[in-house]
């Protein structure tokens, strides 16, 4: 960088504020070929439908200071950063840390967050134009700081980045948690055979029987992307997403409009497997396309039918994504079951940083333990997988 190069960063409350093509310039400059970007959740069209359907906002618990920072004018990075009055929609959890420093007398929220709401979804946080991916993602990283030291907040956390993120952070004095997911590696099959083809002969079976008793539902299973989503399909998911939402979480984070502009901007970027029987839909899954990777979000149903959840949720992405040739299904957060459906365990990164100094050293230290815990339980997991042994070897 120049010595005369000026770097300023600014908080903005609406993410109008900051244009559509600089955002995405930094966001995902790959997709600039006319392809898909590698994360969806962090382009601007889909950080603008959570703010335009009020799934995020006033009344929320999710206030927007996207950070923009500016290097002799220029847009060079910025960040989907929101204040936070509750530790809900995160799925990196903090809750036992609020209620420490809350019994000690401190005042735990507001706190500040880098994150895409709702969303475990793994990708880059601090989101730089290419060239500027250090002096820029320091930028953020301070620029967060000082915002959260001038608001006297309790602290500031970065969710779901990247390992090299984590990385980055942890020399600039943030500190690193680990956590832990279950993603499908596509390992260059041909077909869903192949895949199975990698299992031990009882998974194999199983699965089988699986799918099998999932397709006797009395219907068929369609998967919709693109111009062949309609608005009723997108009225039947809504009712099984409220429906999930309120066992879930007490009440769903994303509003009905929300999926309109979705339809509107992303259905591209979406393919929506239901289970329709006589014209009508009955479970379904949703599921957000990336340049490489298939995510899994959201599920539900109006009826309960055998192994349906395994076959819209997971075997279909796993269909979907070698038929796109998709290096690999994130299948969100938590979810022992995975395991034996082929979803291996993989570690999560976040970055923390916390203002008061006892409570600091306090949670480094949990860190520290957790982590220990975190990778041991991968190993272990990962040993106990379906694949054949030298398939598990390829897939670590």
């Amino acid at each position: 960088m120049d010595g005369d190069t000026q770097i300023e960063i600014t908080a903005h409350t609406h993410l109008a504020d900051i244009s559509a093509e600089d955002w995405d310039a930094c966001a995902c400059p790959e997709a600039q070929d006319g392809g898909a970007p590698l994360d969806p959740f962090t382009t601007y069209r889909f950080l603008s439908a959570l703010e335009e359907s009020g799934s995020v906002g006033n009344g929320t618990g999710w206030q927007p200071r996207y950070l923009l920072a500016r290097a002799n004018g220029v847009p060079i990075a910025v960040a989907p950063l929101f204040g936070k009055s509750h530790s809900q929609g995160e799925y990196i959890f903090d809750h036992n840390w609020a209620h420490a420093y809350e019994n000690a007398g401190g005042r735990y929220y507001p706190k500040l967050q880098i994150a895409v709401p709702f969303t475990p979804a793994t990708g880059r946080r601090f989101l730089t134009r290419p060239g500027w991916e250090h002096v820029g993602q320091s930028a953020l990283i301070q620029g967060a700081v000082q915002l959260a030291e001038n608001n006297g907040v309790s602290s500031l956390h970065v969710t779901f980045c990247t390992e090299d993120e984590a990385r980055d952070g942890e020399k600039m004095g943030l500190m690193h948690r680990l956590s832990q997911q279950y993603h499908w590696v596509n390992n260059a099959y041909n077909d869903f055979d192949a895949f199975l083809a990698s299992l031990s002969s009882r998974k194999r079976k199983n699965i089988r029987k699986e799918r099998r008793q999932a397709q006797s539902f009395g219907g068929e299973i369609v998967a919709l992307t693109g111009d062949d989503l309609e608005p009723h399909h997108w009225d039947a998911f809504w009712q099984f997403y409220q429906d999930t939402g309120a066992r879930k979480w007490g009440q769903p984070y994303l509003t009905r409009h929300f999926f309109d502009l979705v339809q509107a901007d992303m259905r591209d970027d979406v393919l929506l497997v239901l289970a329709m029987r006589d014209g009508q839909a009955v479970a379904g899954a949703l599921n957000f396309i990336g340049r490489e990777v298939m995510f899994g979000r959201y599920w539900g149903c109006a009826e309960h039918h055998p192994c349906l959840h395994f076959e819209l949720c997971y075997y279909q992405a796993i269909d979907a994504a070698i038929a796109r040739g998709l290096k690999r299904v994130e299948a969100g957060a938590q979810g022992d079951h995975k395991l034996a459906r082929g979803y291996l365990p993989v570690a999560t990164h976040s970055l923390h940083w916390v203002a008061d100094p006892g409570f600091r050293d306090a949670i480094s230290a949990y860190l520290d333990a957790e982590r220990g815990a975190i990778e041991e339980d991968i190993e272990v997991l990962t040993s106990y997988g379906p694949f054949k042994k030298a398939n598990v070897e390829e897939q670590e």
